[in-house]
């Protein structure tokens, strides 16, 4: 085997071999390292439009093409119906207090939905992420990239031209070198252990543990709860269930499997006594009745996980000869399923790095300006969690802070879809964006002192008027009592917001796949 290379990648989940795949295809000679084998159980399974826009901007950058089909749910299923996924046509809420049946509130203030597609053909996906890591791998690996798994990494070190990293495969020594190492281990990953990085406090952030598995046997919750005519079916989505303190994740996948989970506040957890695994979970759905319905006779078929701290920030993201992939840098939480567009966010700057600099005195101060803008992104997310976290005991002001993620999201996707990238600037969320950033930030502040009264009020106002400017979903229309469909209608009605004419998004729309038929 050869022992220098360009570039090594440490870690070989989705994060790490799009990133190995993309820098081989920049010229550079790259190894992925990997701790286990796969196929191997991971979470982190839920893709969101802008994700999927976001991998498949990649794919077409650097020439990918088998990777384009995995970005939606109909030419997922045509080209590779043996990897395992789930379909995802939104995001489902519902709202429960411990110890009462869930309310079925004629006005639907215990629930909300919102769409993501008007069809299953153009739907998002959730990843099984044994089949799909394990493809990842297989198509880095046909790209040209070197893969070592079952290597135990034990130490790093600055050499003369880049980094050396050593350690144990199968019983015998190993060692390599490589000019640039990228670590797509996860939070608290190898780097930050090896080079004892610093953690950085969340102050924002309450401490959250987490607990999940997956199952088989899950009962459908349409069958538990049905509803007359939502926007799509309530279950083929990202679904949770919230409740003061916490939150569980139902997520669906075609091959019967379940990815199922809870993340709850240190106190809730202790509590509950997370620790014990199943138990804790078992005495958390007693709790909530309507739940523990459609979990009965549901099986897990994985050890449950119990992750003692959830949120995460690294001190240090790059150096000259090393970087954390977003993935590695920090972590907050899995509600909304911000991680994957935070992580390929962070892949197409990494990129751009490669791309443009790599070998010229560049290449340090555009590093740098990578770690400024993942740390803020980060950041900015650690403001959305808190602040949702401070109101899972007032439903509507969660439904409120939700749609402001919903709105920056869809306003991102929409503008990049139609070829203005600079209309909702270069953040995440529209962070930097000078008029929904600030504001964005303000009401995420407020709702962390959870207000009450005529503050909550004013609160409640200043969110609506926050997200009228880049409201292209019709979020804003109180008479849909929080089922809001995709509708090209919306997106017609917002054409100013986006300086685009109808004809214009109408051949946007029709590039998607948003079908003429749908378009009301």
């Amino acid at each position: 085997m050869n022992n220098s290379f360009d570039i090594a990648v440490i870690g070989s989940g989705f994060g790490g071999s799009l990133m190995g795949m993309i820098a081989r295809r920049l010229g550079r000679s790259v190894v992925l390292l990997e701790r286990g084998r796969h196929p191997r159980f991971s979470i982190g399974e839920s893709s969101t439009p802008l994700a999927n826009l976001l991998l498949e901007e990649l794919a077409l950058r650097y020439d990918l093409p088998r990777l384009r089909p995995l970005t939606k749910w109909g030419s997922w299923q045509r080209a590779r119906p043996q990897i395992g996924c789930g379909l995802k046509r939104g995001f489902t809420f519902y709202h429960h207090t411990f110890g009462h049946a869930f309310g079925h509130d004629p006005q639907r203030r215990d629930q909300l939905l919102v769409a993501a597609s008007p069809r299953d053909e153009i739907a998002d996906t959730h990843w099984y992420r044994p089949d799909f890591d394990a493809h990842l791998v297989g198509e880095a690996q046909a790209s040209g990239v070197e893969f070592i798994d079952q290597w135990r990494l034990d130490k790093f070190s600055i050499a003369e031209d880049g980094a050396k990293l050593e350690g144990e495969r199968l019983g015998k020594p190993i060692s390599l070198r490589a000019r640039f190492v990228i670590d797509a281990s996860g939070p608290r990953g190898f780097l930050h252990r090896a080079l004892e990085l610093p953690e950085v406090p969340l102050e924002k952030m309450p401490r959250t543990q987490g607990l999940y598995s997956h199952f088989a046997g899950v009962r459908r919750w349409d069958e538990i709860s049905p509803s007359a005519a939502p926007p799509y079916p309530v279950d083929d989505a990202a679904m949770h269930h919230v409740f003061d303190g916490g939150w569980i994740w139902v997520l669906r996948f075609n091959n019967g499997r379940t990815s199922a989970g809870v993340a709850a506040t240190d106190a809730l957890a202790g509590e509950l006594k997370f620790s014990e695994g199943a138990p804790a979970w078992e005495r958390l759905l007693k709790r909530l009745p309507a739940v523990h319905a459609q979990f009965a006779g549901a099986q897990a078929v994985q050890p449950f996980v119990h992750v003692p701290q959830l949120s995460f920030l690294s001190g240090f993201v790059v150096a000259k000869e090393w970087a954390l992939l977003p993935s590695a840098a920090g972590f907050m939480d899995p509600l909304l399923s911000t991680g994957f567009p935070l992580t390929l966010l962070g892949i197409e700057r990494l990129a751009r790095v490669i791309e443009t600099a790599w070998g010229r005195k560049e290449f340090t101060s555009q590093l740098f300006d990578y770690s400024m803008r993942t740390t803020m992104e980060l950041l900015t997310t650690e403001r959305l969690i808190a602040a949702l976290y401070a109101a899972m005991g007032d439903f509507e002001l969660f439904t409120a802070l939700s749609l402001l993620y919903f709105a920056a999201a869809s306003f991102t996707e929409t503008a990049r879809r139609l070829g203005k990238p600079e209309l909702a600037g270069g953040a995440f969320l529209l962070a930097d964006h000078p008029v929904f950033g600030p504001r964005f930030r303000c009401c995420l502040d407020a709702a962390l002192h959870q207000p009450t009264g005529a503050a909550r009020a004013e609160l409640l106002e200043r969110i609506r008027q926050t997200i009228e400017p880049v409201d292209v979903a019709g979020l804003g229309e109180a008479a849909r009592q929080n089922w809001f469909p995709a509708k090209a209608e919306d997106l017609f009605a917002a054409s100013h917001k986006l300086d685009a004419s109808r004809e214009k998004i109408e051949r946007m729309l029709a590039r998607c796949g948003f079908a003429v038929g749908t378009m009301q």
